[in-house]
């Protein structure tokens, strides 16, 4: 397995800073957040986020993110795309500068569930992909479909339905562990077995369930939170046990949205943590 950072993550760092930081640390590659964000006082993870590149003049763009990522020596796990997938104009633009980049891999996001009627939007979603995997094929990349909470495809299952018979060359999907702690939780070897060729990519962070104070009546509600890779809900070497055992060895993003530690001290963390339970857990399954 190969280990990136997705720069949602690293929203202290200027993209320089962060290539730079993540290539020292040992990380193999970087995945560049790339959308039109809101300004803030202080960068944020959504907000100012200082290692996004925006969407707003990419194409003028691309020679300096290529500049940044190769002169940093990473490679490209990706692009960390936010078009959704109604949005034919944008998301044509990703698929062709991922093109360009050499990114392999784009991932174009899905309506929530929010939005309007399940079946309509899973209808009407259907036909976007089918459109993009068209666009996707003739530049020879892929579009991504991640699984993730408040959105048409939360659980495997809801994916492999969406993209079942799509060509897998050109439209694959994004296991994340830490989404589906929140929601569309299924037995994770089941769901790669199910996702068969379209598993194309695997994202990694943590979440808590923290209980609410009681209320008048002794209810007890609860809500998630992000949480260091060690200490959250998700079973981190059961996630990296299935990874094995389906015999997937690609990339695997770490998107740590915790706190717990200041930046540098938490992506070098990540790292040391998943190469050890990627080692342990891979000599577990050959055992």
């Amino acid at each position: 397995m190969k280990f990136s950072v997705f720069t949602a993550s690293t929203p202290d760092w200027t993209p320089a800073e962060a290539a730079r930081t993540i290539a020292a640390q040992g990380w193999d590659g970087i995945e560049w957040r790339i959308v039109d964000q809101e300004p803030a006082a202080e960068p944020g993870f959504w907000a100012g986020n200082r290692a996004t590149w925006p969407l707003t003049g990419l194409e003028e763009s691309l020679p300096e993110i290529a500049r940044v990522t190769r002169e940093a020596g990473l490679e490209f796990s990706g692009i960390g795309g936010y078009a959704r997938c109604d949005d034919h104009a944008n998301v044509d633009r990703m698929l062709a500068a991922t093109a360009e980049l050499g990114a392999r891999q784009v991932r174009v996001t899905m309506p929530r569930t929010d939005a309007g009627e399940y079946r309509e939007l899973f209808a009407a979603a259907r036909r976007d992909l089918e459109r993009a995997a068209t666009v996707a094929a003739s530049l020879g990349v892929k579009a991504l479909v991640e699984l993730h909470h408040e959105t048409i495809t939360a659980s495997a299952s809801a994916a492999f339905r969406l993209i079942d018979g799509l060509d897998p060359a050109a439209v694959g999907v994004i296991h994340d562990l830490g989404n589906l702690v929140i929601e569309g939780q299924e037995r994770t070897l089941s769901a790669l077995q199910l996702l068969g060729p379209y598993l194309a990519h695997v994202h990694v962070k943590n979440v808590a369930w923290l209980p609410g104070e009681p209320e008048d009546d002794g209810t007890v509600r609860w809500r998630h939170d992000w949480a260091p890779l060690r200490t959250g809900t998700g079973d981190v070497d059961a996630y990296f046990r299935a990874l094995h055992e389906f015999g997937y060895d690609g990339w695997v993003t770490s998107e740590d949205f915790s706190t717990a530690l200041p930046l540098a001290e938490r992506t070098a963390d990540d790292l040391a943590y998943l190469r050890a339970v990627e080692a342990r857990t891979r000599e577990a399954v050959a055992a």
